[in-house]
């Protein structure tokens, strides 16, 4: 009886290390293919996170360019999100394409809890025309 319940929760451990390891190879992608919303991106965007600071104060993109998207957490545990384009991203899943359809200023944030300084890690987007 040991021996079955023991077999049937390895069974079990395997699947579930054999679908987090296929998630992980879908993630990895080139940098110049389709996006999985099917649009090859124009431009790239990398923007990188350390502790409490985005690594520029604003980023630039143009009105209706597809752009590839990339976060990099350099230091502490940090995420991006951009509301204005539906975006967030974090160490797990640190890319994507997105084309802003809308010129404006908007607002750049940390999406995870990092600490005593999380508030003020805010940075700005600027969509030109």
């Amino acid at each position: 009886m040991k021996k079955g319940i023991a077999l049937l929760v390895s069974c079990m451990l395997l699947f579930v290390l054999a679908a987090c390891g296929e998630n992980q190879k879908e993630s990895q992608g080139d940098s110049s293919a389709i996006s999985d919303t099917g649009v090859a991106p124009e431009a790239e965007l990398v923007i990188k996170g350390t502790n409490f600071q985005f690594d520029q104060e604003e980023y630039r993109l143009k009105k209706g360019v597809p752009v590839k998207i990339t976060f990099e957490n350099e230091d502490g545990n940090h995420g991006v999100m951009i509301p204005a384009l539906g975006l967030q991203l974090d160490r797990k899943n640190n890319s994507t394409v997105v084309t802003p359809d809308e010129a404006g200023e908007f607002e750049v944030s940390c999406s995870i809890m990092c600490g005593a300084g999380h508030s003020k890690m805010i940075s700005k987007l600027i969509v030109e025309e």
